[in-house]
């Protein structure tokens, strides 16, 4: 049997939500925690091993949980001429979604 490895980097707003729904639809899920992206924002990393076929139900379930959406978040910016003085101001940005990799495994165990 061919097997995938199917690796989904979600805000972590959203991998609660994402696991108990994988977890439910018998998908077995290993979550690590990361960081990145443009707000530098708490981000997980999950790792889910799953038949070729079941690739495209996966990746189905995600889309399903992990919708973009705008949000606004206050950003300091310093007023023109004033390099030590800073104010606040609003920027609107899109998070959520996914970011998905699909890869081949050439071996899996379960011991």
């Amino acid at each position: 049997m061919s097997m995938k490895l199917v690796i989904v980097v979600v805000q972590d707003d959203d991998a609660g939500d994402l696991i108990e729904r994988l977890v439910h639809s018998r998908f077995s899920t290993t979550k690590l925690a990361s960081t990145g992206g443009f707000l530098k924002e708490g981000n997980t990393t999950l790792m889910v091993g799953v038949s070729d076929e079941q690739v495209e139900e996966v990746i189905e379930i995600i889309k399903e949980m992990c919708q973009s959406r705008r949000q606004t978040f206050t950003a300091p910016v310093p007023p023109t001429g004033s390099a030590n003085v800073f104010i606040p101001y609003p920027i609107e940005v899109m998070v959520g979604g996914a970011t998905i990799f699909v890869l081949d495994i050439d071996q899996f165990e379960k011991v």
